[in-house]
């Protein structure tokens, strides 16, 4: 595997790696001449998840308690973007002002669950930013932004979190409804940079993902099909997008749910399996061509189910049909490689037949 010199705004980024982050790939690398910015392709009539053109090291400014959430910054070369509104994409290009590229997770200590929707906000270097949250082929769920930074030197960032409003269930139920805020000191220099290298790979364009980072924080994945809590009943596809029925009865129903049987979707990303949030998802339950619920299923994060969209119902049986709608795709930003998936959906079935 061969890596490339980086420049942007005269600042060399060379080769290496930030000791605390792997990268993996799904192929070789090519070398090419030195730019000045990670440019990337438009989607040159691509849809779906397909490989990224390159992939890149970051260097981890720092890891800190705010209130009851863990908080992870790093910075790396500055990217494009696209941020969703509804089902339509906007493009966000690199200014010739932005010095690195800024991301944040956020996520529970005691389980280790990365919390989508929790809202974000970085002041760093005078300016105040509210930072998209996003998703990448190589971090998941994570928030991010392209930001300018001043000479070399030692910085801190101040890093809000706004609280969660969306139904949090189980031990999570009275949890990280609250702000909290917590400053994060790190260096930027030349040592910093050179530990950032970029990697282009010669699949790009092809259908799949490269693989996610190997790092000291965790990544946004939902659970295994088969470690789900409850019985999985199915599974189903639409606009590149994977979802996994679970049935929940009984005591297994968490706390926070006012019914006596839950139906949980579990969605995520093909390939890595990251999770999906941010979307109104809607669906039908019918039995023998009888609905027996027709809804919301409602965003929800749960220690055991992680984050997924339920519904209480009055039950299941093996042979019912479960017919769910996308009403509005996820709300997140993309990064290369997912930017035209998870848009374009249409209603779709699970036959529910039980493990």
């Amino acid at each position: 595997m061969r890596r490339r010199q980086f420049l942007h705004l005269g600042v060399a980024f060379t080769l290496g790696l930030a000791g605390c982050l792997n990268q993996g790939t799904e192929g070789d690398a090519t070398t090419t001449s030195s730019q000045a910015t990670t440019t990337t392709p438009a989607s040159d009539g691509r849809r779906g998840v397909y490989i990224q053109s390159f992939v890149e090291g970051m260097y981890m400014a720092g890891m800190a308690d705010a209130g009851p959430y863990k908080v992870g910054l790093m910075y790396t070369v500055p990217h494009e973007f696209w941020n969703v509104n509804g089902t339509r994409l906007q493009k966000t290009a690199i200014d010739e002002a932005d010095s690195v590229h800024v991301m944040a997770t956020v996520w529970d200590p005691e389980t280790g669950i990365v919390l989508p929707e929790s809202g974000l906000s970085v002041e760093l270097a005078g300016r105040e930013e509210v930072i998209y949250p996003m998703l990448s082929q190589r971090m998941g769920f994570h928030y991010g932004d392209n930001m300018p930074l001043g000479e070399d030197g030692s910085y801190t960032a101040t890093v809000s979190v706004g609280g969660m409003n969306i139904r949090r269930t189980g031990a999570f139920e009275d949890k990280f409804g609250d702000p909290a805020s917590v400053d994060i000191e790190f260096e930027f220099t030349k040592d910093t940079r050179e530990q950032i290298s970029i990697t282009e790979i010669e699949e790009a364009g092809n259908p799949g993902s490269v693989k996610p980072m190997e790092m000291m924080l965790p990544l946004g994945f939902a659970p295994e099909r088969d470690a789900l809590l409850g019985t999985v009943l199915g599974d189903g596809n639409s606009g590149d997008g994977v979802f996994v029925a679970t049935f929940l009865a009984g005591d297994e129903v968490p706390a926070g749910i006012d019914a006596e049987n839950y139906l949980a979707v579990s969605a995520r990303t093909p390939y890595n399996r990251f999770v999906l949030p941010a979307m109104a998802l809607g669906g039908t339950l019918s039995r023998d061509g009888e609905e027996i619920y027709s809804g919301t299923f409602e965003r929800t994060l749960d220690p055991d189910l992680n984050y997924h969209y339920g519904a209480g119902v009055s039950g299941v049986e093996s042979g019912d049909m479960l017919t769910l709608t996308v009403e509005t795709p996820p709300q997140v930003a993309r990064h290369e490689g997912y930017e035209t998936a998870f848009l374009d959906t249409e209603p779709f079935e699970i036959a529910l037949s039980g493990q």
